[in-house]
């Protein structure tokens, strides 16, 4: 009963109906064409039940990114698989770690399992190897590293990412949870494929939820070593994702054109609401994910809150960051085009006339 639950991003704002949803990192180009035609030919079929290995799904990703299938594990998100490898992994007595700015579906999976969460100070809004070694303590089962980090946007390069694996005791588990990786294009990023191959205590955690835009659909997988892939398909359950998910996932994989506009249109759209956030005089902290953690001056009427109010008022929803412990930031998700210009024109306006405008 210590756990708050975690609160998804609003999708509704009453009296108002057309919303702009701008608060929970959702695919701006939604969905595939092709996923979406899998999910329909999937119909008259839903009486059965999935295919409980996921075998199709994971030698597609297997053959693309050059991984072993028997290492990859399907799960309903990665939030799934965050919460079953707590469970597995840790327990009463023992302590989960993460950077004082990660997911805050962390310290939720390590007080769902008894154990405890601890949050390593961050540097510049962004994880510090050194802050998380020093936190370490024999009690440390698991550290959780968010890269690229939401709600913050920031990443650590891979030479980073290796010294934190190097630093960590044998008996910790490094989980890299890189649920925005595919937007990332900086050639010093790397999603951990290469440390997972070099050791047997390091998982990463991707999904369909963000640039394949299946986030109702729930779709995660992890790559991991093999022990560890053995553990958590014994404590999954047996058909822990849908054959909606699978289908609809597979076809979204393959369809690498919308994949490719999906992350072309993130970069532009990115870059052009940074630099007319940044004019209006906010702080934008540098991204490299599918949304802008900004940050607002602490005056009466101009601050976050009062923004968020404001922008609640023209019918877009962004997300607070309160519950981050970043009361003075928004994280405003890329949308499509006539989305993005819009909470720009909005920041715009409430700039300008103020609250009451």
């Amino acid at each position: 009963m210590d756990i708050r639950p975690y609160v998804g991003g609003e999708s509704a704002l009453q009296g108002v109906s057309r919303v702009i949803k701008l608060s929970s990192n959702e695919g701006a180009l939604g969905p595939s064409p092709k996923a979406m035609e899998a999910l329909a030919a999937l119909a008259p079929d839903i009486h059965r039940y999935p295919d409980g290995g996921a075998e199709e799904l994971r030698a597609a990703i297997a053959a693309r990114f050059g991984f072993k299938a028997e290492q990859i594990v399907c799960g309903a998100g990665s939030d799934e698989l965050l919460g079953l490898l707590c469970r597995a992994y840790a327990g009463p007595g023992d302590e989960v770690l993460y950077s004082a700015h990660g997911f805050l579906m962390y310290a939720i999976a390590a007080k769902s399992c008894g154990a405890t969460p601890v949050a390593a100070p961050e540097i510049d809004l962004t994880a510090s190897v050194d802050n998380l070694l020093a936190a370490v303590t024999p009690r440390t089962k698991i550290v959780f590293l968010a890269n690229p980090n939401n709600p913050t946007g920031t990443y650590l390069p891979k030479s980073e990412v290796a010294r934190l694996r190097a630093g960590l005791p044998d008996e910790v588990l490094l989980v890299i949870d890189a649920a925005y990786a595919e937007f990332v294009s900086e050639q010093d990023y790397s999603c951990g494929k290469e440390i997972v191959e070099a050791t047997d205590n390091t998982v990463v955690c991707r999904t369909f939820s963000k640039i394949y835009a299946l986030g109702g659909l729930r779709l995660g997988w992890a790559y991991c070593s093999p022990s560890i892939a053995g553990v958590l398909n014994r404590v999954r359950g047996p058909f822990n994702v849908s054959s909606a998910a699978l289908a609809a996932g597979l076809a979204a994989f393959n369809d690498t054109e919308h994949y490719a506009r999906a992350k072309s249109h993130n970069e532009a759209w990115r870059a052009w609401l940074t630099e007319k956030l940044t004019a209006l005089g906010l702080t934008v902290v540098p991204s490299v994910a599918n949304f802008l953690l900004v940050r607002f001056p602490q005056e009466a009427g101009r601050d976050a809150s009062a923004a968020d109010a404001y922008l609640r008022g023209k019918g877009i929803i962004v997300r607070g960051m309160v519950g981050y412990g970043l009361g003075d930031s928004l994280r405003i998700t890329i949308g499509n085009a006539e989305e993005t210009e819009a909470v720009a024109e909005a920041l715009a306006a409430f700039f300008a006339d103020g609250p009451a405008g």
